[in-house]
């Protein structure tokens, strides 16, 4: 098992005490994120939060060696979900590929990141 951080994201990561990805029997588990962008500003405009939302989780597949195609699995966490899952889902279809990952949409009450609407977890296959 071995931890994956992008560039630039270990010191973050490590003040969390967390790992942006774990490489870990055949899988890569990536941790949970929000549509914040690089400089941690959440912006306002959901379609903004997504795209940064999925190029997060991208990084972190890019630097174990793969990229979306090899996403198997998503948990997507919305607050609002009525308000914008046609936009995310559109947003989505944008880095998923056939054969399409098992999803589950959950509506919660709040996330941890004040104003983020979304955060999406994801589980892919190391290469």
């Amino acid at each position: 098992m071995h931890a994956i951080y992008p560039n630039g994201s270990k010191p973050s990561a490590q003040d969390l005490r967390l790992s942006p990805g774990v490489v870990s029997r055949g899988h890569i588990f990536v941790t949970g994120m929000t549509g914040s962008l690089q400089d941690g500003t959440m912006p306002d405009d959901p379609a903004t939060q997504f795209h940064a939302a999925f190029d997060k989780i991208r990084s972190v597949l890019v630097a174990a060696g793969t990229d979306t195609y090899a996403i198997v699995e998503m948990t997507s966490y919305h607050v609002g979900i009525h308000d914008h899952f046609d936009l995310f889902n559109e947003v989505r279809c944008k880095y998923v590929c056939d054969p399409f990952p098992a999803w589950t949409a959950v509506e919660v009450a709040g996330l941890r990141r004040q104003g983020a609407l979304v955060e999406v977890r994801v589980i892919a296959e190391a290469p």
